[in-house]
């Protein structure tokens, strides 16, 4: 259906069509980078999951900011928080934005119309850095499905103490970061730990591909004055 090659490999976006899938239909589609799946259409519990188990972290989520754009479907789900008056998803690769704009993903028009919404064509490393402090209440990372799985090798370093202290910088007091991740992942939960003091860990029920799993949202916040009094 579409597919490009950045200096990070190829990324694909394809019809899905799942026989086994009562749901299924032929506007199904499927997004994979370097021949491994990302997402689809068909499934979106778990982009609604994250986004909706990490809004309840914070109080007041006004700006949010979204690593990774896939789909759309965290970011959606964060926008149907009333409470949230603006999303800045940061995404690596232009081509998934511009296949956003032009309408080669379906949804991406209507998408991008709200007015809430700021696509930043980059990397979160480079959005997060040039934020000034406290600019986020919450910061959700869906860049890959968590540290053991990247999508990218050079994801690795969104997971290590120097980038979550910087995102920790960029967050208002009372806000959250709330990384997605497929495995429970301690190593992971120790880093939010050691950065922020604490970290929660929660799995989801999801269904993906048929299939039964469980993943997994851990959350550090950024205390406020009156909580450490």
């Amino acid at each position: 259906m579409a597919s490009a090659r950045s200096e990070r490999g190829e990324i694909v976006l394809r019809r899905r069509i799942d026989p086994d899938s009562p749901g299924g239909s032929p506007d199904d589609l499927e997004l994979r980078v370097n021949g491994v799946f990302v997402m689809d259409t068909l499934e979106t519990t778990s982009e609604t999951a994250l986004a909706e188990a990490a809004l309840q972290h914070v109080e007041a989520p006004a700006t949010v900011l979204v690593g990774g754009l896939g789909l759309g479907f965290t970011a959606r789900a964060v926008l149907c928080d009333h409470r949230v008056e603006k999303v800045v998803v940061a995404e690596i690769e232009d081509a998934l934005v511009g296949w956003f704009r032009d309408g080669t993903v379906p949804h991406g028009p209507a998408f991008l119309a709200d007015e809430r919404v700021v696509v930043a064509t980059a990397d979160v490393r480079q959005v997060v850095e040039e934020s000034p402090p406290e600019r986020f209440d919450l910061v959700l990372l869906d860049v890959d499905n968590g540290p053991d799985f990247l999508v990218y090798d050079g994801n690795r370093a969104i997971y290590e103490c120097s980038f979550l202290e910087r995102v920790g910088i960029t967050l208002r007091a009372g806000g959250a970061l709330a990384i997605w991740s497929s495995t429970e992942s301690p190593r992971l939960v120790d880093t939010m730990t050691t950065v922020f003091g604490d970290c929660a860990s929660t799995g989801h029920p999801v269904t993906l591909q048929g299939r039964e799993d469980v993943f997994w949202l851990h959350v550090s916040r950024r205390t406020s004055v009156e909580e450490n009094e």
